[in-house]
């Protein structure tokens, strides 16, 4: 089967969404492809709560705005919420940790799946899930099609398009394209950046997780079957770590120190301030009537990371995969036995799955385009900046974002990379790769470092950069230029930002006392 459209977005993560929802908007013609049955990626279907900085609520991109209105109403329509809570603007389903707002994984596909109805019904846009990108048809420096395999029956589909984003979890349209890309870590003589190795190595990739969702029924015993590699995870010790991989037990990112946590409880004398199940709770059970709702929380806590193999650049990333799943599981029943909690019980209804575990593994680090610019460490690491400078000022800013630099183990044995980053603009030439003129990023594929990922890979962001990709193609296809044309005229760059910031309200620079703002 073939089909000829105007935009084709591969990809249904956050950064595919809002650029497929953008350039609808704008009057293109988009086909979104996503290889599970959710759209959402981070937020969704890999069941991470969003992490997001304290000016959300003011410099947030619209379409993430009206994101988290609508999943603030849909609890507000449809859950047994206190009267009090209701009438909170600021209304905080899960009381988590991490940010001011966590909630259920399905209710943000639920809602995704609401603001693209209307485009959907209007033929505008069409969306096929359980798709998966197998082939990329490349011509000079454009890609002219894309093949997708229908994941349910093995058909595939073929779309033509004017323009092509990549919004895969892992920049597989780079690979399939022979799109220039880099993977891994650069080395400190290629960026001059602080935190980077010395020696580039392109199999020294961030940990992945495989998230899933607890309850906890005491009295009960849900103890899971013993997993396959629990000796090997119970007992191994990493180099790097303080104990075994299952245990209570991990490091203070930023100095590296040993800290133990408790599961239900602060532990302050120990480093660990908050209880782990508060880390990302979803539910909370003091925000519904008679209590009717329990508490339940999404496990994305260091012991999950999953730091033995690389997804990227080996010949079977399935083994890694499936070693992280075991990881998983082999977590939750050490807790369920060693740590004597049998009553912690899978949430599959949270997940969207039949085990509990999230639909996709959590991806930290992608492949990442050759870009015409690249974020480097100096232009948003605090220790890599002259002193309260804040972040670099881009002329060519699209967006905002706030994150530290936060790197998690690396399948290279590497510990923690975590340092204070300033609040950061996001630049149109980080979106560009260096010869295709067709193929814009819009997940953790843009021109980054495996340093600066760390801080340009959280949801708001990746938001971000989909809504700047879908507006700067709608922008091109209605004047007749190419991405690149538009950075580099002073004139096409001034009206594609006027289209950013006057026509779509998107944010383009942060008030200096914010820019400046450390930790």
């Amino acid at each position: 089967m073939e089909l000829e459209t105007d935009v084709l977005v591969v990809g249904g993560g956050l950064g595919g969404v809002a650029a497929a929802l953008t350039a609808a908007k704008l009057g293109r013609r988009v086909v979104l492809t996503e290889p599970t049955n959710w759209l959402g990626g981070q937020l969704t279907s890999q069941a991470v709560p969003p992490d997001e900085h304290p000016w959300i609520e003011e410099y947030a991109a619209p379409g993430y705005a009206e994101l988290r209105r609508r999943i603030r109403d849909y609890y507000r329509r449809n859950y047994p919420l206190r009267p009090e809570v209701a009438a909170d603007p600021l209304l905080d389903p899960g009381r988590g940790v991490v940010s001011r707002f966590c909630h259920e994984p399905r209710v943000a596909a639920a809602v995704l799946e609401e603001m693209l109805a209307p485009w959907q019904a209007s033929g505008r846009l069409s969306v096929y899930l359980e798709h998966e990108p197998i082939a990329a048809h490349a011509e000079g420096d454009e890609i002219d099609a894309v093949t997708v395999r229908d994941l349910r029956s093995g058909t595939e589909l073929t779309v033509s398009a004017s323009y092509v984003v990549d919004a895969t979890e892992l920049g597989d349209l780079l690979e399939l394209a022979g799109v220039e890309h880099v993977v891994g870590a650069e080395s400190r003589a290629t960026t001059g950046e602080l935190h980077a190795p010395e020696i580039a190595d392109p199999l020294d990739q961030q940990a992945f997780s495989w998230c899933f969702a607890l309850e906890h029924r005491p009295g009960e015993d849900h103890t899971i079957d013993r997993p396959a590699g629990y000796a090997h995870w119970r007992d191994h010790v990493a180099p790097f770590w303080p104990g075994p991989q299952l245990s209570w037990e991990d490091v203070v990112p930023v100095t590296l120190e040993r800290r133990e946590w408790r599961l239900f409880e602060a532990n302050p004398e120990q480093r660990a301030p908050f209880s782990l199940w508060r880390y990302r709770q979803v539910l909370a059970r003091s925000n519904f009537i008679d209590g009717v709702i329990p508490d339940v929380t999404v496990v994305n806590w260091p012991q999950l990371d999953y730091w033995e193999r690389p997804l990227i650049g080996v010949d079977d990333p399935a083994a890694a995969l499936a070693a992280s799943r075991d990881l998983s599981l082999s977590f939750l029943y050490w807790m369920q036995t060693e740590a004597g909690y049998p009553g912690l019980r899978l949430r599959p209804d949270v997940t969207g799955t039949a085990d509990g575990l999230a639909k996709a593994p959590y991806i930290r680090e992608s492949r990442r385009i050759q870009a015409e610019f690249t974020v480097l460490e100096q232009h948003v690491g605090v220790e890599a900046r002259p002193d309260g400078a804040g972040s670099e000022v881009f002329a060519d800013s699209v967006g905002l974002g706030r994150y530290r630099i936060d790197l998690h183990p690396s399948t290279a044995g590497r510990s923690y990379v975590d340092i204070e980053a300033y609040p950061f603009q996001i630049p149109l030439g980080a979106l560009i790769p260096v010869r295709v003129d067709n193929l814009l990023p819009a997940n953790k594929n843009i021109g980054t470092t495996h340093i600066t990922n760390g801080c340009y890979r959280l949801h708001p962001v990746e938001w971000s950069i989909g809504e700047a990709v879908g507006a700067l193609i709608s922008f091109c296809l209605s004047q007749g230029l190419s991405p690149r044309k538009v950075r580099n005229d002073p004139t096409h760059l001034a009206d594609y930002r006027h289209l950013l910031a006057d026509s779509l309200n998107i944010p383009l620079a942060w008030p200096e006392h914010i820019r400046t703002h450390r930790d």
